[in-house]
């Protein structure tokens, strides 16, 4: 008995000990991966609070000697970041508007009504992101430059913004409506309600974190994209802050410190959405990964 007894105590301490190194192993590799992840984080933001001798000094310092803000400075008086910034904020903002809007309504329609080749539409609607955009660029900028004149304005980038985020939101939505019981829908059409009422006034506000987490995520695209805007775009006047801060280049010199000063700006309003909006973004990226 008393053998039994410390077998038993044995093994329930070596399971012990296994799980504790398991979750040491977990935390070492949770370490690494976000010390990796933030490095280059890291690295833009000490250079951007180095001067200019420091930032060309060899070997490069982990820790600026000086810490200065002529950098930030700089990019501020300058013609075209606040503009280029601005540009960036409303194409942002009226893309991902649009994309809701109109995510939505597809997204509703392929959830509750049914037709033939439905799901064959679904597909090809999530194909489109596997399209290389930069395949779409010459015609685009053909398009914009001959029949319509829409090239270095807004819509020359929201068009092509929209075709990028607009499958992503039908795909990611139309999950979270065929998830949700018809029994309050029928109640309410029997009521004499509209399909758009019931669409704003039962589902969205049953399905706001899967409406948010698609938001975001429609506008942190937009706000990154990059390719639009240097082909389709010529300057401030709708020229986006990810290729205006491009400009502080010049033909001989690199401004490394200016350059890291803008692109931490650029990062801020981001950091700041998800850090508001985490919580929802978490449980709309939750839910859709458990249903359907």
């Amino acid at each position: 008995m008393h053998i039994a007894k410390q077998v038993t105590l044995n093994t329930y301490r070596q399971r012990a000990r296994s799980r504790k190194w398991v979750m040491i192993a977990r935390y070492v590799a949770v370490f690494c991966i976000v010390a990796v992840a933030l490095l280059p984080l890291y690295w833009t933001w000490i250079t951007s609070i180095k001067n200019g001798i420091e930032i060309n000094a060899a070997p490069p310092t982990l820790l600026p000697h000086v810490w200065v803000l002529d950098n930030y400075i700089l990019v501020f008086q300058s013609s075209f970041f606040l503009p280029t910034l601005r540009n960036s904020t409303i194409i942002a903002v009226l893309t991902t508007l649009l994309s809701l809007l109109f995510g939505t309504l597809c997204a509703y329609a392929l959830a509750r009504m049914k037709f033939v080749g439905q799901s064959t539409i679904l597909s090809l609607i999530l194909s489109v992101n596997m399209f290389p955009f930069i395949a779409m660029i010459g015609p685009l900028f053909v398009f914009f430059t001959g029949p319509i004149y829409l090239y270095n304005t807004y819509l020359a980038l929201i068009i092509p913004d929209l075709i990028l985020t607009l499958p992503l939101t039908i795909w990611f939505l139309t999950s979270f409506f065929k998830d949700l019981p018809p029994d309050l829908e029928e109640s309410a059409r029997v009521d004499g309600a509209s399909r758009l009422y019931v669409l704003w006034k039962i589902i969205l506000p049953l399905t706001a974190p899967g409406v948010f987490a698609a938001a975001i995520l429609s506008f942190i695209a937009v706000w990154n994209d990059f390719l639009f805007g240097l082909n389709l775009t010529s300057d401030e006047r709708a020229q986006p802050v990810t290729v205006g801060i491009t400009r502080f280049n010049s033909e001989h010199v690199i401004a490394y410190g200016q350059l890291a000063a803008a692109a931490i700006i650029v990062t801020i309003p981001l950091v700041i959405l998800v850090l508001l909006f985490q919580r929802r973004i978490v449980s709309g990226l939750t839910a859709g990964a458990v249903k359907g």
